[in-house]
């Protein structure tokens, strides 16, 4: 039985930490062992996920502030880099993929919708985590802010991202996990589906989403309540 193309023209942006993928894992083992680098105690996994999707300054700060020390370059230099360096080297060591994202994506896929990423995570970074859990094939596009001209909360992030993916902006749904996401998306004047499960940095209710879901198994049916 072949599955109608009803979404051919509609493109779907994905956020990617705690949306598509739980990156918390690997994100927050790169921050504890840059913590005892400077003999301070690693932070619990639950007191930083909030932080994931805000970069790896945010999650250095909260670090050393939580070990009651003040985080800069200037009493650390080079710690940026040596982040990224450890993260990548680690990028996917405990990150896993979210119950039900493939099937979501082959079935938007097989009705025609083009996907594609929109991240505040570098696109390198990005790549190299989509890659690692074998997701590259479903994505038009991988856009972190640096492969754009603005950084989520910006709806020309959204924006940008569709283009590039060979999508139409006017036609677009944003799906995230955070206000970052929701404001980007009401920027952009687009549809935003909030997942319930990723890294939400205020009560789900205060989110600001069009609809929330609580597996990809709605998802779907979430589509059709935001689409005209």
């Amino acid at each position: 039985m072949s599955i109608e193309r009803d979404l051919e023209g509609w493109t779907i942006a994905f956020d990617l930490d705690g949306t598509l993928v739980d990156s918390a894992p690997d994100l927050i083992g790169t921050l504890n062992r840059m913590l005892v680098q400077y003999e301070l105690p690693p932070v619990p996994l639950s007191s930083a996920r909030h932080l994931v999707g805000h970069g790896a300054m945010a999650l250095l700060r909260h670090g050393f502030m939580e070990a009651g020390a003040a985080w800069d370059e200037a009493h650390a230099p080079g710690l940026f880099e040596r982040f990224i360096e450890d993260y990548l080297a680690h990028i996917a060591d405990e990150s896993t993929v979210f119950d039900g994202v493939v099937p979501a994506l082959e079935r938007l896929a097989a009705r025609g919708a083009i996907l594609c990423v929109a991240t505040n995570k570098r696109t390198d970074l990005a790549v190299a985590l989509i890659e690692a859990l074998d997701l590259t094939r479903h994505f038009a596009f991988i856009a972190g802010p640096d492969a754009v001209s603005a950084r989520k909360p910006s709806g020309t992030h959204i924006h940008e991202a569709v283009q590039k993916a060979g999508g139409d902006s006017a036609r677009c749904v944003m799906v995230g996990d955070s206000t970052t996401d929701t404001r980007a998306a009401k920027d952009a004047g687009v549809a935003c589906i909030v997942v319930g499960f990723g890294y939400n940095d205020v009560p789900r209710e205060e989110l600001g989403g069009d609809v929330v879901i609580d597996h990809y198994d709605g998802f779907e049916a979430a589509l059709a309540e935001v689409m005209p």
